[in-house]
């Protein structure tokens, strides 16, 4: 709506439309002239005030170094109207080896250092000028290959963008944030970068495959390494988004530890911090000193010192990797201002693509540049010429003519510009004027004209010409890959059981649920002090870095840290207080050891199967479901197997009968109800008047002593032959006196 108001006239919108409209407007100008890069000279707004307000300045790589303060006042009061220490920080980026893969400006003084990148000094301090590499986007600026726009005061012109020779949006990259999006782009090596794009421009159809025999990956200023996979750096590529993974380098010297590369933008003290920190918090026990021996000859040298040569060293670099900045990811998010102006993302294939056709733009246009200077250089010589041929004709008319120039004009039909050519030389000049000197300049622009029209006309032509300066390029600017791409495992830290030692522990279980753990193997689990009414019922050996399982009842399996049990000189602790059974459940037994070893484990129905540590451990407090047991059963203490294939298991009932065979008859499986030992009918089961009271596993080396009351009986294998049958029969009576078994031994034939 509009109204009139005395002699003015108001427009009335909104403020949703108004403060839309703001925003949009803020936007486009943090995207196109504050954040995002432009793809033909890989530079952001700030950069490229700096580089051409330097070429004003004459600061090229030949010049003598000048306050960085000068170049900064130039550039926030010529073109860049912003805060001087924002322009003097993206200066310092630009001059930092460690931070620019190929820096633009070449600074003298302190301009920062990988430990703290913002430690430069002020720019009052520091001098500064360009660095024979700023050539590539500054050579061909005066030869009309960029459009111009006026200043933010309209007095002076700037270049949109500069003129570069080579793809810089790849070999420096760039990072920025803006409204709603950013870019991170890795920088990357020259002379692969310039032999991806002759590629290119030999066979436009090559695929990213085709690039990638070229394009390797990022490579950064330092010297670590790129430990992504070929698949996601290629994920990269293709989509223009994606995280590339560097790690440091190190070697073993003398038993110590030696990094002698970072990742980069990373710092070696924070590094060192990082560890020490964990030195003093004690989760690096294998770590007894850390030393920074980095100097000129040596930018990066931390040396760590392992406790002994004991130690993993594989495993200790792969925990700091884990939990310190040695491996470090970085995101790619290939987000770029095109030709067109607008921001996208763009995969590797079509980024180099579209600097090609920027690059093919720019050099048609120099060439058009060019050959307009020789047109008119050749139009004023075909004046001159003609002067010579009339050399008194000429003198006369200039001396006697009020108009010299119209009558030159009319006299001998020249133009305007080639008149003006004739009357600023000087009369001097014009008596020495030598016909062969003006037909030789001629000739040689003829053919310099013929040349340009051929390659300006031609695609060949112009490509085989973008070809040599890009290869020319590259042998000038060029160097080796710094980063190298190799595979690495990924790198995990250590849990809390790595941190500890791996101490023997003998784990003693009580019948009333209560737990200890004895440091050996030595103790005696029957002669500790129990409480009163409590007893032994359980032991397992394992170590102190492993987990004790412990069985209850009802066939539930619980997991407790073997380090985080109480002392055998106490009377312990009950589990309850750590996991949580369900209701009537008692526990019933206890293992320990390595993941992968083997267990019987069974209920007093008789039934069994197979199975290892590792399917028995949970995180869970209130445990696992391991072993069904049927009704009026009670699931048993896991015996463990040491062979498999060659061992036996002897099943004995509350009545006497015992049955024999081999272990390997039974199933291996993770968890459930198993199948049938020793045949026990269903009804005395359930009124538990039977039920399996021992299982033991042994070998053919070794001795049965089985216990009954007062009594015992050793037997060897060929004495248990009488025993031996198939899996779930009814097995066979002991002799008379051992019809209730209380105890059965396995003696060990090696013992």
């Amino acid at each position: 709506m509009s109204e009139s108001v005395n002699a003015g006239i108001f427009e009335t919108i909104s403020l949703e439309e108004y403060t839309e409209e703001a925003m949009r407007n803020y936007a486009m100008y943090v995207i196109n002239d504050r954040a995002l890069p432009h793809i033909g000279d890989g530079l952001k707004p700030v950069q490229r005030r700096i580089i051409y307000a330097m070429s004003e300045l004459r600061l090229s790589a030949d010049a003598k170094y000048t306050k960085s303060a000068r170049t900064v006042g130039d550039v926030i009061g010529k073109f860049h109207p912003h805060g001087d220490s924002a322009c003097y920080e993206a200066m310092v980026i630009m001059a930092q080896p460690f931070t620019y893969r190929y820096p633009l400006v070449d600074g003298q003084g302190n301009w920062g250092s990988p430990d703290d990148p913002k430690s430069f000094a002020a720019q009052r301090y520091t001098e500064s000028k360009l660095t024979k590499y700023a050539d590539v986007l500054l050579a061909e600026l005066g030869q009309g290959t960029v459009d111009w726009q006026p200043n933010f005061d309209g007095t002076m012109s700037e270049p949109r963008h500069l003129p570069a020779r080579l793809p810089n949006i790849l070999l420096n990259g760039g990072t920025g944030i803006a409204v709603g999006m950013a870019t991170d782009i890795l920088p990357h090596n020259l002379r692969e970068v310039a032999a991806a794009c002759i590629r290119l421009l030999d066979k436009p159809k090559s695929t990213l495959s085709d690039i990638s025999e070229h394009i390797k990956g990022p490579d950064f200023p330092t010297g670590a390494e790129i430990i992504s996979s070929p698949e996601e750096l290629q994920q990269i590529y293709e989509t223009g988004r994606g995280s590339v993974r560097a790690r440091a380098i190190y070697q073993v010297e003398s038993g110590e530890i030696v990094v002698t590369a970072l990742p980069h933008q990373v710092s070696g003290t924070k590094i060192l911090e990082q560890i020490a920190a964990q030195m003093q918090a004690k989760k690096l026990p294998m770590v007894v000193d850390l030393r920074d021996e980095s100097d000129h000859e040596n930018p990066t040298r931390m040396v760590i010192v392992p406790r002994s040569n004991r130690i993993n060293t594989e495993e200790l670099m792969a925990h700091l990797f884990a939990t310190t900045d040695l491996e470090r990811t970085y995101r790619c998010n290939f987000n770029v201002i095109g030709i067109d102006g607008r921001p996208s993302v763009q995969p590797l294939l079509g980024l180099l693509k579209e600097w090609l056709t920027f690059r093919s733009d720019t050099v048609l246009r120099r060439l058009k540049y060019r050959l307009e200077k020789i047109l008119a250089r050749i139009h004023i010589l075909d004046g001159l010429l003609i002067a010579y041929l009339n050399l008194d004709e000429v003198i006369r008319i200039i001396r006697e003519e009020d108009k010299p120039r119209a009558a030159l004009m009319k006299k001998f039909k020249l133009s305007e510009i080639q008149a003006d050519a004739i009357l600023d030389i000087r009369l001097r000049q014009l008596a020495r004027l030598e016909e062969e000197k003006i037909r030789g300049e001629k000739d040689e622009l003829n053919a310099e004209r013929v040349d340009l029209e051929k390659t300006i006309n031609s695609k060949a032509r112009l490509k085989t010409l973008i070809k040599k300066e890009i290869q020319a390029d590259a042998e000038v600017y060029g160097d080796d890959r710094r980063s190298i791409i190799v595979q690495r495992a990924e790198a995990s830290a250590f849990n809390e059981k790595d941190l500890i030692g791996a101490d023997p522990m003998l784990i003693v279980l009580s019948t009333k649920g209560w737990v200890r753990a004895a440091k050996g193997y030595d103790a005696n689990p029957r002669e500790l002090n129990y409480r009163s009414g409590d007893e032994y019922l359980a032991s397992a050996e394992g170590r102190s870095n492993q987990d004790a399982v412990f069985l209850d009842s009802h066939g539930r399996a619980y997991t407790l840290a073997a380090h985080t049990l109480p002392s055998a000189r106490s009377q312990g602790e009950p589990l309850t207080g750590r996991v949580k059974p369900p209701e009537g459940a008692y526990f019933t037994g206890v293992v320990a050891g390595d993941v992968e070893q083997q267990f019987v484990v069974a209920s007093d129905a008789g039934y069994g199967f197979v199975t290892s540590l590792k399917d028995m451990v949970t995180k869970n407090k209130a445990g696992k479901a391991l072993v069904s047991v049927p009704k009026g059963g009670i699931a048993m203490q896991p015996i463990s197997i040491l062979d498999l294939d060659h061992e036996f298991l002897a099943a004995f009932t509350n009545e006497g009968r015992l049955l024999i065979f081999p272990v390997r008859d039974l199933p291996v499986m993770a968890r459930g109800k198993g199948i049938k030992i020793i045949n026990i009918p269903t009804r005395r089961l359930i009124e538990r008047v039977e039920m399996m009271s021992h299982v033991v596993v042994f070998s053919e080396v070794d001795t049965l002593q089985i216990s009954s009351g007062k009594r015992s009986l050793s037997l060897k294998i060929d004495e248990l032959e009488h025993y031996r049958g198939e899996r779930a029969r009814r097995g066979l009576k002991l002799p008379r006196g051992f019809q209730r078994v209380d105890k059965v031994e396995r003696i060990r034939g090696d013992e």
